[in-house]
């Protein structure tokens, strides 16, 4: 076995177990925000939500796990999971952004790439709004809207200043098309006539 295919089984393995434990982490600290929100708020941890509320919770649900399965279809979990792991590296070792460190995809921006510059990210956000409704948790609102501004201003930022280095221009034109992370929220640009042909406006 060559060195760098070494290189790239040992990111792979390291990603595998570290990944999953890293976001239980996060994960647990954002819940745990939460309570203490709703706490300091004096919110109660049920809202008595009526039942059609609850059953757009099922929907968002059922949603957020369907558009999971489609993001997995053009991007693997190990593939997920070592690019996170390469990003934590960087880091914590303050790296170059545009080494790759075993990562190995190539620019991805088909299926739900098409509707959102980070979809695992609206996935979470979607599942966890979900779960939220219809258990009638008020805490998990709490969580939820605190992920969600985390995601958005803190980690999306960092990963697209990383993607950018690496793909250069090719992100650039991506990430002026599709939003980051609310679908159908970039306005479509328009075109006009022209003497020369059309203008984007």
């Amino acid at each position: 076995m060559f060195p760098e295919e070494v290189m790239i089984k040992s990111t792979e393995t390291r990603a595998i177990i570290l990944v999953p434990i890293v976001i239980s982490l996060i994960a647990t600290f954002f819940f745990v925000l939460g309570y203490l929100t709703a706490i300091i708020f004096g919110i109660p941890l049920s809202l008595a939500l009526p039942l059609p509320v609850r059953l757009v919770g099922l929907l968002f649900v059922v949603s957020g796990f369907t558009f999971l399965g489609w993001l997995f279809k053009y991007r693997k979990p190990i593939d997920i999971a070592v690019s996170t792991y390469v990003t934590f590296l960087k880091v914590r070792r303050r790296a170059r952004l545009e080494e790759r460190s075993g990562r190995t995809e190539a620019l991805i921006i088909t299926g739900p790439y098409r509707y959102v510059r980070h979809p695992l990210y609206f996935a979470l956000v979607i599942l966890i709004l979900g779960w939220a409704l219809l258990l009638d948790v008020s805490f998990l609102l709490f969580s939820t809207i605190l992920l969600l501004l985390c995601f958005n201003f803190v980690v999306a930022p960092f990963e697209e200043e990383e993607l950018r280095a690496i793909f250069g221009e090719q992100y650039e034109q991506y990430a002026k098309k599709v939003p980051r992370m609310i679908p159908f929220t970039k306005r479509r640009k328009t075109r006009k006539p022209t003497e020369n042909g059309y203008a984007e406006m």
